[in-house]
């Protein structure tokens, strides 16, 4: 039996502070966990999601309040550029910085000076959250609790990282893109899906030498013990959207940096254990290669294992791996009574063959992650206190009613009861 682990977003905690949120690490560590793992702890955006951040590196400090300042030597790369996009964005009606006046969107120093006084409020509250962040590690490393945090692989065209950074993207003249990220159609969604996020220029990066993906996984290492790379693939290749169209239906394969780039992370990272890669999806056989060439665990989410052939459906408690990390599902799953609510009868035969006398179906896939080859499982809170669709985190395609779920302490105390 591997490590066990709680999948909570902060923002599901039942008030967003740092009591609460050290509160929740105490309950894990008495309840026998040894891992958290959060969603993206950047600002979300107008639909809530924390994976379309106006910043690759800044935290959202509505998540944690703290009276004390840290100093953030090591953050200078991105520091400076997020407080003066913030403002200035503030000062424009929070419009996109490719419709600010052109002096501030082309980052002439002259207009970039007027506005250094107002980017000192948002410095400051990063260092306010970066303060309560490190007293929220220190309570889960004397609580013997990992944190696993999550890096969107891709990021938001409005963000000010493009803005600082515009040659790093694929962007044309006036700054736009003419493709943009998405997945390919598959059994999810028949059109496939268009993120809308911009694609890397990964030449200009390669000249670089990594700069800007070196700072972004080493901001990542400081705050968490395990880094997600949400959408592992992108690594290998990534699907380019022609930005007019309304689905990902046209879209094109793109290669991505492989190896070099990811063996650049694991050094950074001192060892691969600290990576985690999000290879869920149709993934090809090189994609599988590249990720354990690198020594990088992987994910096995048990929804998926009912469906097929058992014998070889990769997400089956039977053929999970100890390269990976199972879930029962994750923030972008329904909750698993939801899932087996809608569940075809044949897919839940396959559930009951798996499931001990007396069992229910949340609680057999538990314990079949608990008990299964993977090196940790992580469960959602949802499914350790039976919730079903209406507890649900996020349906992907949809931009409405997600990111809004959140627990009261005393459910906790039925978990105590019922954890298997």
């Amino acid at each position: 039996m591997g490590e066990k682990g709680v999948l909570c977003h902060l923002t599901s905690l039942p008030d967003v502070s740092l009591e609460s949120a050290k509160q929740f690490i105490t309950w894990l560590s008495d309840q026998g966990f040894d891992a958290w793992q959060v969603l993206p702890l950047t600002a979300p955006d107008e639909h809530g999601s924390p994976y379309a951040s106006p910043s690759a590196f800044a935290a959202w400090p509505e998540l944690l309040a703290h009276e004390a300042q840290a100093s953030m030597e090591e953050d200078a790369y991105w520091l400076e550029d997020w407080g003066l996009y913030a403002a200035i964005k503030e000062d424009h009606g929070h419009r996109p910085w490719f419709e600010w006046p052109a002096p501030l969107r082309d980052r002439h120093p002259d207009a970039l000076e007027a506005y250094k006084t107002k980017a000192l409020h948002h410095i400051n509250q990063q260092r306010h959250f970066q303060a309560a962040w490190r007293a929220l590690c220190e309570t889960a490393a004397q609580a013997n609790i990992k944190l696993i945090g999550d890096l969107p692989i891709f990021i938001a065209h409005d963000s000010a990282d493009v803005w600082a950074h515009r040659s790093l993207f694929q962007l044309n003249s006036e700054g736009m893109p003419t493709h943009v990220a998405g997945v390919p159609p598959d059994y999810f969604s028949e059109g496939g899906q268009k993120w809308g996020t911009v694609l890397y220029a990964w030449d200009a990066h390669q000249q670089e030498s990594w700069r800007w993906w070196k700072e972004r996984m080493g901001r990542m290492l400081r705050l968490f013990d395990i880094v997600r790379i949400d959408h592992f693939r992108g690594m290998h290749s990534n699907w380019a959207v022609p930005v007019q169209d309304e689905d990902a239906r046209n879209g094109s394969w793109q290669e991505g940096p492989k190896d070099e780039l990811l063996q650049t992370l694991v050094e950074l990272a001192r060892s691969p254990d600290r990576i985690l890669a999000e290879d869920l999806g149709i993934i090809p056989p090189e994609v599988v290669t590249l990720r354990q060439r690198h020594g990088l665990p992987g994910m096995a989410v048990l929804q998926f294992g009912f469906h097929g052939d058992g014998s070889t459906n990769p997400h089956h408690p039977q053929n999970i791996q100890d390269d990976q990390v199972v879930y029962t599902g994750t923030h972008d799953n329904d909750t698993t009574m939801g899932w087996w609510n809608t569940l075809d009868d044949e897919a839940k035969q396959r559930v009951n063959a798996e499931l001990h006398e007396g069992e229910d179906p949340v609680g057999g896939l538990i314990r079949s992650a608990f008990e299964s080859k993977a090196r940790m499982s992580i469960i959602p809170l949802q499914d350790l206190l039976r919730l079903d669709s209406h507890a649900r985190m996020n349906t992907p395609g949809t931009s409405e009613n997600n990111w809004k779920w959140s627990f009261s302490w005393p459910q906790l105390n039925i978990i105590q009861m019922e954890q298997p």
